[in-house]
């Protein structure tokens, strides 16, 4: 009688987390670089007498470890290692002017100050820059735009710096009585207040900018509610050319902790880390299942 063929594993193909609960996937990974299922165990030895080796040993509590690493970034991934709010948004045709937050001072006021900030009419969505923004005032009636980072900054009509403080366009007036001027080349309208505008010299505010965009993300991490969810993990090793397939059930997961490596001319690839504990319904860790046809 022949041997059998040996169970021989190759590669990996994806991972996918999913609800405990719903049984419902939060979504698949399949831009990873490894996934490695660490099974280890401490040993206690009885040592005694004059003899050099132990007497007995016995293995004590088993640590399950997986760790991944993935080189790509879905919503989910933040949701359950960082435990983050994740708010995804479709197709936005107009762009996006987000409500100023205060700096120094009250420059947005309704009445004496600068009452919004909003995108120009038909022309200006063509000219908006992704970016983080700040308005400051450097007169009673008049401020200037700054932009926290240029990558952006040549979308739609050229945009570029003054000087190193990084202000991009100004001064421009804040009109009385709700009047508006526009700050055509980043598609920005500044509308005053309903009264005579007296502004602060000084005061300021911040704002972000989002263009027309296909989908995009907004996502908060480390709220003082924070939580990290217990999940199963699927692994699923690469389909060898025998038609061979070999799974991972990782029952009951928690996971803590998102690297984002940010390196110079290299793409981001964090290694997450996993503890995989008992499922009492399932009174297991983890199962596998291979499959020859």
């Amino acid at each position: 009688m022949s041997l059998a063929n040996p169970r021989i594993i190759f590669g990996i193909h994806s991972i996918s987390p999913y609800n405990r609960t719903t049984k419902l996937p939060y979504g698949i990974l399949k831009v990873i670089g490894s996934a490695h299922l660490s099974l280890s165990s401490d040993i206690e030895q009885l040592f005694a007498g004059s003899n050099k080796f132990s007497w007995a040993a016995e293995a004590k509590t088993v640590n399950s470890e997986l760790s991944c690493k993935v080189k790509a970034y879905p919503g989910f991934l933040f949701e359950l290692f960082l435990g983050a709010t994740v708010t995804d948004a479709g197709v936005d045709a107009s762009g996006t002017v987000s409500t100023p937050s205060a700096g120094t001072g009250a420059l947005i006021n309704a009445t004496t100050g600068l009452a919004s900030v909003t995108i120009i009419p038909s022309t200006g969505a063509a000219n908006l820059k992704f970016g983080k923004y700040a308005l400051k005032a450097t007169s009673a009636t008049a401020v200037k735009l700054y932009l926290l980072s240029d990558i952006d900054i040549k979308r739609g009509t050229d945009g570029s710096y003054v000087d190193d403080t990084l202000e991009v366009s100004g001064p421009h007036t804040v009109s009385d009585t709700g009047g508006t001027t526009d700050i055509s080349a980043y598609g920005l309208r500044l509308t005053g207040g309903s009264g005579t505008v007296a502004l602060t010299t000084g005061d300021s505010v911040m704002f972000e900018v989002k263009p027309p965009s296909t989908s995009s993300s907004s996502i908060l991490v480390g709220a003082s509610t924070t939580t990290f969810p217990a999940f199963g993990a699927l692994l699923m090793a690469q389909k060898r050319s025998t038609g061979e397939l070999f799974e991972i059930d990782a029952l009951n997961c928690v996971a803590s902790g998102l690297p984002i490596a940010l390196e110079e001319q290299a793409f981001s690839a964090p290694e997450l880390k996993m503890v995989c504990f008992y499922d009492s319904v399932a009174d297991a860790v983890f199962k596998i299942r291979h499959y020859l046809p």
